[in-house]
């Protein structure tokens, strides 16, 4: 027996959110790319590559978007939703390959300090925050429940704190002639944004590798199952994330005296989602279980004995 599917929390259409943060960002590269080739500044050119790499990463973001809402078919029977794990995934490495290369600069820099060059940073950088701090603020509202969005949130507000910090050190430079504190500056900004990028990198590589989602407590999840009448123990239970706001489970229910009617399955499925956000919840009721426990986890995965393995999904 299996329950049904629910539908109900479709993940939010940030279609527009990204449409208008690519269009301002590659606006805004444009921008810095003329000046920093106009007055001769290297930082400026080079912040103008850093940022052509977040629309990159606002690019990826939208297309594992887009590819997490393609309907499923018999060769993807759970469509391409993982593609939003792994441009969260891409997301983040991008976001630490960038600080590994401001704080390869900034050692540099600290070695050969280099003058600042002068106010037209400052009012660059100062667009900067602005565009970066409006293009988060697009993807702010789904930055909890969705990996995905948090990526293309997190890529952003760290470039609204670097541009604060090439304003504030740009600043501070001038007034007191400090040519060692942009390099300073950058290496805070990029230990701040590292911190902060880590969990992103760590939760979507795990995610990857079909790892319990954080939002989810699988003993919790065993608990619940365990206390619907008539189940006697939990068997063969996985729970993983199909996407970055797709949480499914299966499992096998063991109830020896065999009575469990579509009320019971309705039931289960909607306590699962309701206490865990489980939209896709495959439950499979035996009297008596056919496979046996492969690892420590008692409910966890299983091997199939000799007799076979008949998963009812």
């Amino acid at each position: 027996m299996n329950a049904g599917h629910d539908h109900s929390h479709a993940p939010a259409n940030f279609n527009t959110a990204f449409a208008v943060g690519i269009a301002l960002n590659i606006a805004f590269v444009a921008m810095e790319a003329f000046y920093g080739w106009k007055i001769n500044s290297l930082a400026l050119l080079a912040d103008a590559g850093h940022n052509l790499s977040d629309v990159i990463g606002l690019v990826l973001a939208w297309g594992g978007a887009l590819a997490g809402k393609l309907r499923p078919d018999a060769r993807h029977t759970y469509g391409w939703k993982r593609a939003t794990i792994l441009a969260a995934f891409i997301n983040a490495l991008l976001l630490l390959v960038a600080m590994g290369s401001l704080v390869w600069e900034a050692l540099h820099r600290l070695q050969s300090p280099e003058p600042v060059q002068g106010i037209t940073i400052m009012v660059v950088a100062g667009v900067g925050i602005v565009v970066n701090t409006a293009t988060a603020l697009l993807f702010m509202r789904g930055r909890e429940k969705d990996l995905n969005i948090r990526g293309a949130f997190l890529h952003m507000a760290a470039d609204a704190l670097v541009s604060a910090g090439v304003v504030v050190a740009g600043a501070l430079a001038l007034w007191f002639g400090w040519t060692w504190l942009d390099p300073v500056v950058s290496l805070l900004i990029a230990v701040v944004i590292v911190v902060g990028t880590w969990s992103l990198f760590r939760q979507s590589l795990h995610l990857l590798f079909d790892g319990v989602p954080e939002s989810v407590d699988l003993l919790q999840v065993k608990a619940l199952l365990e206390s619907l009448p008539g189940v006697a123990r939990v068997h063969d239970l996985h729970v993983w994330a199909m996407g970055t706001s797709d949480i499914a489970m299966t499992a096998q229910l063991v109830m020896p005296e065999g009575h469990a009617d579509d009320a019971f399955l309705q039931n289960a499925t909607e306590q699962l989602h309701h206490r865990f956000e489980i939209e896709h919840a495959t439950i499979q009721v035996v009297r008596v279980p056919f496979t046996a426990p492969c690892g420590d986890w008692p409910a966890g995965c299983a091997a199939p004995q000799k007799h076979g393995h008949a998963h009812n999904h």
